[in-house]
């Protein structure tokens, strides 16, 4: 399985951004209305500056208590964030994943973004491409 692959399954290829000067109060407010649990910080929307996660600012909140919210973004994201590209495969994106302690990895070709896999996405790809080839291989065993 590739990564073109999961993003496409996942249907919705937008990618939600936010510029460096966005208060994380408010990033935290777009990631609690979308539902998700990442934001890539960008100037310009096409190029992966940073990314800022749920654990991010729940971090800083334990360390530094409630005035990290009207800090900016910039101020806390992870700079350069690992990304991949679409012709990776899922198994070596999740070994990325595991290996770095992240759940978000921005989708890059020729260096502009165009979408975003979490942990999740991936571990639902690969237990779709495992259950496959589980029916398939039943399916040779029974003479189907």
């Amino acid at each position: 399985m590739l990564v073109h692959q999961i993003l496409k399954s996942k249907g919705d290829t937008s990618v939600i951004t936010v510029a460096p000067g966005t208060s994380v109060a408010e990033a935290a407010q777009i990631l609690a209305e979308r539902r998700i649990g990442g934001v890539i910080v960008s100037t310009d929307g096409r190029r992966a500056e940073g990314i800022l996660s749920e654990r991010d600012i729940v971090r800083s909140l334990a360390l530094r208590g409630a005035v990290c919210l009207s800090e900016t973004v910039d101020q806390m994201m992870t700079r350069n964030p690992v990304c991949c590209s679409k012709s990776e495969t899922a198994d070596s994106v999740l070994q990325r994943m595991t290996n770095g302690r992240f759940r978000h990895m921005p989708v890059v070709e020729d260096e502009e973004l165009v979408g975003i896999v979490t942990i999740g996405d991936v571990v639902k790809a690969r237990l779709e491409e495992l259950s496959m080839e589980k029916d398939a291989l039943e399916g040779m065993i029974m003479g189907h």
